[in-house]
């Protein structure tokens, strides 16, 4: 099982970033896609998810209406756009796979992003 993150870096406070997360070794359309993020010397925070079927995603209030989660079953990739960045978005950004049948977890490596003039 791999889950694989790409897209972080540095972008500038109201700037935009895409991250993507390529899956391989499990039946991804069968399960519930998320992103976390970790910002140092915090606690790892749900920043969106998005059901296995594609129609349902949720966001806390921190990211709502910033954040786009998606992914194209196909592709065995799933997507967060990120849009009206801020600092306190920096962190460690990891993708999750979470299958509800057998409560098995994946978890990617994480990405870094920085937001920062």
């Amino acid at each position: 099982v791999r889950l694989v993150e790409s897209g972080g870096g540095l972008v500038q406070p109201g700037g935009s970033l895409r991250l993507s997360c390529q899956a391989s070794g499990f039946t991804f359309s069968s399960y519930d896609m998320s992103w976390y993020r970790q910002a140092p010397g915090k606690e790892r925070e749900l920043v969106a998810r998005i059901a296995s079927a594609g129609g349902s995603t949720n966001y806390p209030d921190s990211v709502k209406g910033r954040f786009t989660i998606s992914r194209d079953n196909a592709k065995r990739t799933v997507y967060l756009q990120m849009n009206s960045l801020k600092p306190e978005d920096t962190a460690v950004y990891s993708c999750n796979a979470f299958s509800r049948i057998f409560i098995i977890n994946y978890w990617g490596k994480g990405i870094l992003v920085t937001v920062s003039s």
